[in-house]
C-alpha cells in the first residue's frame, strides 16, 4: 500500500554531509584530548541531536565543553560545506517523483532549522520541502526516540501507520520504527545489517525509492 506520506532524514539521505560533519567533529574531539578519526564519529554521533552529541563528549572526555565549543564546530562545519556540499546523488528526482504522484513529503531531522536551511539550500532541494522541516529542536526527546517523527506527522496531518520514513542511521531507524511507521534503511554509507538489525528495510541508491514505496514496478 502506498504511503499518505513520505518523511526524509537530511543528512546522508538528502545532502551528502554526514562525511563532511564527521570529519570536523573528529578533528574537534580530538583537540579536546580524545582521539578520534571519521568513522569512530559517524559510529558514535551520526542520527543523534547535537544536544545528545555534546552530552555523549563530555560523558567521553570527563569534562564539560567550553562555552565556544558549539559555536566554533558549527562555524568549521559550515565553511566547509559550502565549500563541497553536495546533494546525494539522484534524490532530486526521487523526492519529485513521489511528489508528483500525489504523496506529501517533509523532512524530520537531528540538525538545527538554520542547519537544515543551509544544506538544503546549498543544494537547490529546499524548494521541494518549503514550510515542511521538522527539528529535533521541537520535541522534548530526540532520535532514537520517535517523537520527532510523530511530531511530523501529526504537524503535516497524516496517521503514523500510513508514513514512510527514509533514514540513514541506526538512531532514525529506531525511531521511525517506535512510531510506528515503516522504516527504508540508506545505506549507501551506513551498515546495512545495523540498519535491517534495526528494522528498516535496505535500499542504496535513491533512484530504487519510487519503486518501493509502490510507485513504479
Amino acid at each position: 500500500m502506498r504511503p499518505s506520506l513520505v518523511i526524509f532524514d537530511c543528512d546522508g539521505v538528502l545532502v551528502d554531509s554526514e562525511g563532511i560533519a564527521n570529519r570536523v567533529l573528529a578533528e574537534a574531539v580530538t583537540r579536546l584530548g580524545h582521539d578520534m578519526d571519521e568513522a569512530g564519529s559517524r559510529h558514535e554521533f551520526v542520527g543523534l541531536s547535537m544536544k545528545s552529541v555534546m552530552a555523549r563528549i563530555e560523558a567521553m572526555t570527563g569534562s564539560a565543553l567550553p562555552p565556544d565549543w558549539l559555536p566554533e564546530l558549527q562555524a568549521i562545519t559550515y565553511a566547509r560545506f559550502r565549500v563541497s556540499l553536495a546533494a546525494v546523488p539522484h534524490v532530486g528526482p526521487a523526492v519529485e517523483a513521489v511528489q508528483a504522484a500525489g504523496i506529501a513529503t517533509c523532512v524530520a531531522s537531528s540538525g538545527t532549522p538554520d542547519k537544515m536551511a543551509l544544506t538544503l539550500g546549498l543544494t537547490g532541494l529546499a524548494p521541494l520541502f518549503t514550510g515542511r522541516l521538522f527539528s529535533a529542536v521541537e520535541v522534548a526527546r530526540g532520535k532514537p526516540a520517535p517523537d520527532l517523527f510523530l511530531h511530523a506527522a501529526a504537524r503535516m496531518g497524516h496517521d503514523p501507520g500510513a508514513c514512510v520514513v527514509v533514514e540513514d542511521s541506526v538512531p532514525g531507524v529506531t525511531g521511525a520504527v517506535a512510531a510506528g511507521m515503516r522504516a527504508l534503511g540508506f545505506a549507501r554509507e551506513t551498515d546495512a545489517a545495523l540498519l535491517r538489525a534495526a528494522g528498516a528495510e535496505i535500499f542504496d541508491d535513491m533512484r530504487q525509492l519510487p519503486a518501493l514505496i509502490g510507485l513504479t514496478s
